[in-house]
Protein backbone atom coordinates (compact mmCIF):
# COMPACT_ATOMS: atom_id res chain seq x y z
CA UNK A 1 0.00 0.00 0.00
CA UNK A 2 0.77 3.48 -0.92
CA UNK A 3 0.70 5.13 2.49
CA UNK A 4 0.95 8.78 3.73
CA UNK A 5 1.40 9.54 7.83
CA UNK A 6 0.87 12.68 9.33
CA UNK A 7 0.12 13.94 12.58
CA UNK A 8 -2.56 16.61 14.14
CA UNK A 9 -1.32 19.21 14.69
CA UNK A 10 1.35 19.55 12.56
CA UNK A 11 2.32 18.21 8.81
CA UNK A 12 2.35 21.11 6.93
CA UNK A 13 4.05 24.62 7.52
CA UNK A 14 0.87 26.31 9.11
CA UNK A 15 -0.11 23.18 11.10
CA UNK A 16 3.59 23.23 12.91
CA UNK A 17 3.66 26.52 13.88
CA UNK A 18 -0.15 26.14 15.41
CA UNK A 19 1.53 22.62 17.08
CA UNK A 20 4.63 24.80 18.37
CA UNK A 21 2.15 27.45 20.31
CA UNK A 22 -0.34 24.68 21.54
CA UNK A 23 2.05 22.28 22.67
CA UNK A 24 4.57 25.34 24.30
CA UNK A 25 4.73 25.20 28.09
CA UNK A 26 5.43 29.17 27.69
CA UNK A 27 3.69 32.27 28.90
CA UNK A 28 1.59 32.57 25.73
CA UNK A 29 -2.20 31.46 27.52
CA UNK A 30 -5.09 30.18 25.68
CA UNK A 31 -8.64 30.05 26.04
CA UNK A 32 -9.55 26.23 26.02
CA UNK A 33 -12.36 27.39 23.19
CA UNK A 34 -8.96 29.22 21.66
CA UNK A 35 -7.25 26.20 21.78
CA UNK A 36 -9.85 24.12 20.46
CA UNK A 37 -10.10 26.44 16.93
CA UNK A 38 -6.35 26.48 17.27
CA UNK A 39 -6.35 22.43 16.53
CA UNK A 40 -9.02 23.15 14.01
CA UNK A 41 -7.03 25.73 11.55
CA UNK A 42 -4.37 23.12 11.83
CA UNK A 43 -6.69 20.00 10.35
CA UNK A 44 -8.22 22.48 8.57
CA UNK A 45 -4.57 22.80 6.42
CA UNK A 46 -3.93 19.19 7.00
CA UNK A 47 -7.18 17.82 5.45
CA UNK A 48 -6.71 20.18 2.42
CA UNK A 49 -2.89 20.02 2.10
CA UNK A 50 -2.11 16.62 2.53
CA UNK A 51 -5.06 14.06 3.48
CA UNK A 52 -7.87 15.11 0.63
CA UNK A 53 -4.64 15.28 -2.24
CA UNK A 54 -3.51 11.87 -0.77
CA UNK A 55 -6.72 10.21 -0.88
CA UNK A 56 -7.71 11.57 -4.39
CA UNK A 57 -4.37 9.87 -5.56
CA UNK A 58 -5.47 6.75 -4.09
CA UNK A 59 -3.18 6.41 -1.26
CA UNK A 60 -3.93 5.61 2.99
CA UNK A 61 -3.36 8.08 5.01
CA UNK A 62 -2.63 7.36 8.52
CA UNK A 63 -2.72 10.34 11.50
CA UNK A 64 -1.83 10.08 14.26
CA UNK A 65 -4.96 12.23 16.38
CA UNK A 66 -7.70 14.12 14.61
CA UNK A 67 -10.78 15.29 15.33
CA UNK A 68 -12.09 12.91 18.14
CA UNK A 69 -9.12 14.18 20.64
CA UNK A 70 -10.46 17.58 20.64
CA UNK A 71 -13.81 16.48 21.66
CA UNK A 72 -12.28 14.33 24.11
CA UNK A 73 -9.71 16.84 25.32
CA UNK A 74 -11.46 19.71 25.09
CA UNK A 75 -15.15 18.85 24.63
CA UNK A 76 -15.57 16.02 27.67
CA UNK A 77 -12.53 16.75 29.82
CA UNK A 78 -12.44 20.51 29.02
CA UNK A 79 -16.07 21.24 29.15
CA UNK A 80 -16.80 22.91 25.81
CA UNK A 81 -20.14 21.84 24.45
CA UNK A 82 -19.38 18.63 22.30
CA UNK A 83 -22.04 18.88 19.39
CA UNK A 84 -20.16 22.44 18.61
CA UNK A 85 -16.78 21.10 18.62
CA UNK A 86 -18.42 18.34 16.25
CA UNK A 87 -19.76 21.10 14.25
CA UNK A 88 -16.65 23.33 14.04
CA UNK A 89 -14.69 19.69 13.13
CA UNK A 90 -17.40 19.13 10.28
CA UNK A 91 -16.19 22.59 8.60
CA UNK A 92 -12.33 22.08 9.40
CA UNK A 93 -12.62 18.91 7.97
CA UNK A 94 -15.25 19.56 5.20
CA UNK A 95 -16.78 16.63 6.85
CA UNK A 96 -13.77 14.09 5.81
CA UNK A 97 -14.21 11.53 8.96
CA UNK A 98 -11.86 8.68 8.86
CA UNK A 99 -12.71 4.74 7.96
CA UNK A 100 -11.42 3.56 11.31
CA UNK A 101 -10.21 5.36 14.48
CA UNK A 102 -7.98 3.33 17.03
CA UNK A 103 -8.04 4.16 20.82
CA UNK A 104 -4.72 2.92 22.12
CA UNK A 105 -5.74 2.15 26.07
CA UNK A 106 -3.16 1.92 28.65
CA UNK A 107 -2.99 3.23 32.45
CA UNK A 108 -1.73 7.00 33.11
CA UNK A 109 1.05 5.80 34.99
CA UNK A 110 2.45 2.96 32.60
CA UNK A 111 2.32 5.47 29.50
CA UNK A 112 4.37 7.58 31.63
CA UNK A 113 6.87 5.56 32.59
CA UNK A 114 7.24 5.01 28.88
CA UNK A 115 7.77 8.07 27.64
CA UNK A 116 8.99 9.68 30.44
CA UNK A 117 8.10 12.93 32.90
CA UNK A 118 5.23 15.03 30.13
CA UNK A 119 6.53 16.98 27.52
CA UNK A 120 4.11 19.63 26.76
CA UNK A 121 1.14 21.89 28.06
CA UNK A 122 -1.84 19.47 27.82
CA UNK A 123 0.69 16.54 29.32
CA UNK A 124 0.88 18.88 32.03
CA UNK A 125 -2.51 19.33 32.73
CA UNK A 126 -3.46 17.53 36.71
CA UNK A 127 -4.61 13.95 36.88
CA UNK A 128 -8.41 15.00 36.80
CA UNK A 129 -7.54 16.09 33.65
CA UNK A 130 -6.67 12.69 31.91
CA UNK A 131 -9.14 10.77 34.19
CA UNK A 132 -12.02 12.85 32.38
CA UNK A 133 -9.82 12.40 29.01
CA UNK A 134 -9.68 8.58 29.53
CA UNK A 135 -13.11 8.36 30.21
CA UNK A 136 -14.19 10.28 27.15
CA UNK A 137 -12.24 8.15 25.10
CA UNK A 138 -14.17 4.70 26.67
CA UNK A 139 -17.35 6.21 26.23
CA UNK A 140 -17.07 7.18 22.80
CA UNK A 141 -16.18 3.47 22.21
CA UNK A 142 -19.05 2.05 23.99
CA UNK A 143 -21.75 4.67 22.31
CA UNK A 144 -19.89 2.99 18.84
CA UNK A 145 -20.57 -0.17 20.19
CA UNK A 146 -24.17 0.63 19.57
CA UNK A 147 -23.26 0.62 16.33
CA UNK A 148 -22.69 3.60 13.25
CA UNK A 149 -24.67 5.96 14.42
CA UNK A 150 -24.32 5.16 18.39
CA UNK A 151 -21.44 8.15 18.54
CA UNK A 152 -23.50 10.86 16.93
CA UNK A 153 -20.67 13.09 18.02
CA UNK A 154 -18.11 10.73 15.68
CA UNK A 155 -19.64 8.90 13.44
CA UNK A 156 -16.91 6.62 12.55
CA UNK A 157 -15.58 3.50 13.09
CA UNK A 158 -13.81 3.40 16.18
CA UNK A 159 -11.76 0.26 17.88
CA UNK A 160 -9.93 0.01 21.23
CA UNK A 161 -6.22 -1.49 21.25
CA UNK A 162 -4.83 -2.56 25.10
CA UNK A 163 -1.69 -1.01 24.15
CA UNK A 164 -0.23 -2.12 27.83
CA UNK A 165 0.35 -5.17 26.11
CA UNK A 166 4.33 -5.82 24.60
CA UNK A 167 5.29 -3.94 21.24
CA UNK A 168 4.28 -6.80 19.02
CA UNK A 169 1.09 -8.04 20.15
CA UNK A 170 -0.19 -4.52 20.05
CA UNK A 171 1.24 -4.11 16.57
CA UNK A 172 -0.43 -7.35 15.48
CA UNK A 173 -3.48 -5.71 16.91
CA UNK A 174 -3.54 -2.68 14.96
CA UNK A 175 -2.11 -4.20 11.76
CA UNK A 176 -5.72 -6.61 12.15
CA UNK A 177 -8.02 -3.81 13.17
CA UNK A 178 -6.52 -2.01 9.79
CA UNK A 179 -6.83 -5.06 7.72
CA UNK A 180 -10.34 -5.43 8.43
CA UNK A 181 -10.79 -1.51 7.86
CA UNK A 182 -9.49 -1.59 4.41
CA UNK A 183 -11.08 -5.23 3.26
CA UNK A 184 -14.88 -2.97 4.06
CA UNK A 185 -13.20 -0.13 1.81
CA UNK A 186 -13.86 3.59 2.20
CA UNK A 187 -17.10 4.76 3.10
CA UNK A 188 -18.86 6.55 0.80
Amino acid sequence: LDVVTCRDPGSTRLGNRLRDILLERGELQTTLNAEMLLFMASRAQLVAEVVRPALAAGRVVICDRYLLSNIVYQGIAGGLPIDEIARVGQVATGGLLPDLTLVLNIPRDEARGRIGASRDRLEDRPDSYHAQVAKGYADALLLMADGPEGCTYYPSPMAAIDASREADVVARQIRNEVANALRLGPRS
